[in-house]
């Protein structure tokens, strides 16, 4: 009897105990589900949410750029885009071979096809090929039985409507590089691009816009169920520039098959009304995508489609150079307006024998006379007496060897020597006859066209400070548009040369003069050797330039402005292995002012 009651309180202890125990379980698992379901609620909602609900960001629309007038340079059109939905086509290799009928696509872009369809889910669309006509697709649609899976996608891609007239200046779009990428996220999304040269490149962040969103309902598969909300974000803003279209393209087309740059500059704010590179190359087929063979015609043509030699091109001035001379012999009381050198068609310094270009000499000349023409020998003796340093003081007060602030990429300094810089650069001595050679613009001297242009601007507007811009400057910033340290006496006396070069008698350009209504060009020639004549070469008989290779024919340049008494338009010109300053560069800019003029701009 005792052991039937000890057997009974021991199952007794262990029924209370297992209630205990599963009383205590039941307690945590109320406990959780209160927890899970009341205190976390939210935030498993939202865990549950983000499986269920998938965003995708969406692309900004480019903001549009226009010229001066309105004129669209940069714009945006539709881009329709041949895709296959993996799911949706029985047999892969039937869908992609029955498409190559009417599309046609190489066996590398096929390779990648087949392996982005083998990296995504079969219900993702991969993309076959874009830029498709409306003949392609319209094709494509009526035969769609043929070819299931495939849909068509629209899209859209940057476009420029000017082509290769734009190309230097605007730039392009790309996809982004590994290096661009930051925590935007847009900058991840496929296909997206943005800004790589130009002012596409500079003005990124005011044309790339705000992304927008879009969610969707998903299945446990990633597959979209239906679309819930749309957020369209912001299109990027539009920006004015100040070049005039007309103006761009005429000075383009001028140049025919020459290659070459000009700039065309407002002189009293500096804004740029044209900007030339050429030859050149359509921007729109890097928006599309180059083909290899179509990236070595740019890359190996012997003349540089791809530079943009208005800002990275470094020349030797020439004679254009002598109105930096001549201002600072002026400026430093070297000369005066009377004073007079002898140009018997050679001078000696020590052992070594300094040419003019007139072989017989042009005399006697005062500043007025050299600069109308040309006369190596006046500027050889001013160079002497100036002295280098005084040289590049005045050639960098007018804009020379410097970086003009533009907003292009890679753009050059260009070189203006002195003692130092030869020091440095050599680790030798400055030599009395690097001065001489100086003095004419050549030797060591570098500088872009956009340079020159400056330096014509700030002679024609009586020696203001401005600055190139290709966009309006506020009248803040007109206001701090400085005078520089120049008399405007010899400004003026300058100035007379230049319309002497154009407009007097057996002027060095005058072949390239006009008059509208009593408007006059003011200007001045240069032509720089790009090889050594040697001795020999001089005592047989120099060679002509038309009788060498293209590429050893002399630059040729010319920097001028309209009109000559009120100047508004200052240009610089340059014509790669022209021959002559004269005869090719002075042609070039005198029609292009003309037509500045016309436009009225």
């Amino acid at each position: 009897m005792n052991r039937d009651n000890d057997k009974g309180k021991i199952l007794l202890s262990r029924t209370m105990l297992m209630a205990i125990v599963n009383f205590f379980l039941l307690f945590i698992l109320i406990a959780r589900l209160y927890y899970l379901q009341v205190v976390d609620a939210l935030k498993y909602k939202t865990l549950a949410d983000e499986n269920r609900i998938s965003t995708r960001i969406l692309m900004p629309i480019r903001g549009t750029i226009f010229d001066r007038n309105g004129i669209v340079l940069a714009d945006n059109e539709q881009n329709l885009s041949a895709m296959i939905v993996a799911e949706q086509a029985p047999s892969i290799d039937a869908t992609i071979a029955e498409f190559k009928k009417y599309i046609d696509i190489n066996d590398k872009e096929e390779q990648k096809i087949r392996k982005e369809i083998k990296n995504h889910r079969k219900f993702v669309p991969v993309k076959l090929k874009d830029n498709l006509s409306w003949e392609e697709v319209s094709s494509l649609q009526l035969n769609t039985s043929s070819m299931p899976g495939i849909i068509i996608d629209q899209g859209v891609n940057r476009f420029y409507p000017m082509g290769q007239y734009t190309a230097h200046f605007l730039g392009y779009v790309g996809s982004v590089d590994e290096k661009e990428k930051n925590d935007d996220p847009l900058l991840m999304v496929p296909g997206f691009k943005v800004g790589k040269s130009g002012l596409e490149k500079f003005f990124e962040n005011k044309l790339r816009g705000i992304s927008g969103n879009v969610k969707f309902e998903v299945n446990a598969y990633g597959r979209i169920m239906k679309e819930i909300e749309r957020n369209n974000g912001q299109e990027g803003e539009a920006l004015r520039l100040t070049v005039d279209a007309n103006l761009q393209k005429y000075a383009q087309d001028t140049f025919g098959e020459h290659s070459g740059a000009a700039v065309v500059l407002d002189v009293h704010s500096g804004e740029i009304l044209a900007f030339v590179s050429v030859p050149s190359f359509d921007p729109n087929l890097f928006t599309k995508g180059l083909s290899h063979e179509e990236w070595n015609k740019l890359l190996y043509n012997e003349r540089n489609p791809l530079v943009n030699k208005a800002v990275t091109g470094r020349y030797s001035p020439g004679s254009t150079f002598k109105i930096a001379v001549a201002l600072a012999a002026l400026e430093n009381n070297i000369v005066s307006k009377d004073k007079s050198f002898y140009c018997g068609g050679a001078m000696t310094l020590g052992n070594h024998k300094f040419h003019c270009w007139k072989h017989s000499g042009h005399g006697y000349q005062n500043v007025v006379e050299a600069i109308k023409n040309s006369c190596d020998i006046y500027f050889y003796e001013v160079a002497m007496l100036l002295g280098i340093e005084k040289i590049a003081d005045m050639a960098r007060i007018l804009g020379l060897g410097n970086l003009t602030g533009v907003t292009l990429e890679n753009e050059q300094k260009g070189i203006i020597p002195d003692k130092e810089w030869k020091l440095k650069r050599y680790g030798e001595k400055w030599q009395q006859g690097e001065t001489i050679i100086a003095g004419i613009g050549q030797g060591y001297v570098q500088v872009t066209p956009l340079q020159l242009a400056i330096m014509t601007a700030r002679v024609a507007n009586g020696g203001y400070e401005i600055y190139p811009s290709f966009t309006k400057l506020s009248l803040k910033d007109k206001a701090k548009i400085k005078k520089l340290p120049i008399s405007n006496k010899n400004i003026e006396i300058v100035k007379q040369g230049m319309f002497e070069v154009v407009n007097g008698e057996r002027g060095t350009a005058a072949s390239s003069s006009f008059n509208i209504n009593g408007i006059k060009m003011s200007g001045k020639t240069g032509t720089t050797q790009v090889r050594r004549i040697s001795l020999k070469e001089r005592q047989n008989g120099i060679k002509k330039d038309e009788d060498l290779p293209w590429s050893l024919r002399s630059h040729a340049l010319f920097v001028g402005f309209t009109p000559h008494d009120k100047p508004k338009y200052a240009v610089a010109v340059i014509v790669e292995h022209g021959s002559s300053g004269s005869g090719a560069a002075a042609p070039i800019a005198s029609k292009i002012l003309q037509k500045a003029l016309e436009l009225n701009i």
